[in-house]
């Protein structure tokens, strides 16, 4: 209480009011360092660069404020549903944390429209709103520590725009999601039934585990084949959003598969001419340049479009509701 009032007496000696009172406004807090939240609407695509020349923009918050938003959660929702099971409370965080909530809650709040991006990125980006939000918390964290993250988590986002009752009812199909993302960018995916067991009260339990391009993905366990496989495509798209490294290993063995199943010439007269072989060979580098440069603007995009369906179809719900 009594450095709220100090920062209020601050401010009032501060030429540059405005960038305080805003973020003041969306959090609860006045800023200490007030750079840290600018540098939270900062998207990838601004150009900004700092006295170094060094490019200046939110990705190192986002990454922070992932973390510490996952954290915060689920602090909260273990919390708010005493006595729930360890799936039912990571379902529940999954469903909060999840791109097009955070996307949601950033227009709520106004931040969407803060964030400095060039016009053509911000055109094609449906997430960055969502993005800005993680980077927000990652400040927030940085300035005023674990408690007011979480106190702006459930005081100003959770108990005023989401319905934690309806999110945790909430069905996403995971397994439909994952399949459309895997039509969409024509990866290979199978599902394996690993095993099948029995718990203490002879209840059977089944072990899935999810290939993608023949590469070990999520894998997942349940009372049925369907909770198991559900769970295995839900850390699968989690692996697709966070990691980049099996991102990596996905698009190197699609292009080899890609490449094995290419047409092969037997003699040397079918072959093309010396110059059109170089040119096939450049053409082959810089495709695989463009994937490498793409795979992390690929990986939220995947995670953004599993998502969205589910999202829009519990806010039509909630609309018809309201009209009846």
């Amino acid at each position: 209480m009594f450095d709220k009032t100090i920062n209020k007496i601050r401010l009032l000696f501060r030429k540059d009011k405005e960038p305080y009172l805003c973020f003041y406004r969306m959090t609860g807090f006045y800023p200490r360092n007030i750079d840290i939240y600018k540098q939270a609407l900062l998207h990838k695509s601004s150009s900004i660069k700092n006295e170094k020349g060094r490019p200046l923009n939110n990705e190192r918050l986002e990454f922070l404020g992932d973390a510490i938003l996952d954290a915060v959660v689920a602090d909260i929702v273990y919390k708010r549903f005493e006595g729930k099971r360890e799936g039912f409370l990571t379902n529940t965080r999954s469903k909060i944390v999840q791109r097009e909530t955070l996307n949601h809650v950033a227009r709520q709040i106004g931040l969407d429209k803060l964030v400095k991006s060039s016009s053509r990125q911000f055109s094609h980006n449906n997430y960055m709103g969502g993005n800005a939000f993680e980077a927000l918390i990652g400040a927030l964290y940085l300035d005023q520590g674990y408690r007011a993250c979480k106190k702006f988590m459930e005081e100003r986002i959770i108990n005023q725009y989401l319905d934690l009752e309806k999110i945790s009812r909430k069905e996403v199909n995971f397994k439909s999601k994952l399949i459309e993302w895997s039509q969409k960018h024509k990866f290979e995916i199978v599902f394996n039934l690993i095993n099948q067991a029995v718990d203490k009260d002879q209840n059977p339990i089944f072990n899935t585990q999810i290939l993608v391009e023949n590469i070990p993905a999520g894998s997942g366990k349940g009372y049925s084949k369907k909770e198991s496989q559900q769970e295995a495509a839900q850390e699968t798209l989690l692996k697709i959003r966070k990691e980049p490294k099996f991102i990596d290993a996905i698009f190197q063995a699609k292009a080899e598969r890609e490449k094995a199943a290419e047409p092969t010439y037997d003699t040397e007269e079918s072959l093309p001419e010396e110059a059109s072989t170089e040119t096939t060979e450049s053409e082959t580098v810089s495709i695989r340049e463009e994937i490498l440069a793409e795979r992390y603007d690929d990986t939220e995009r995947i995670i953004a479009e599993a998502e969205e369906a589910a999202f829009q179809e519990e806010m039509n719900t909630k609309e018809k509701g309201s009209v009846s």
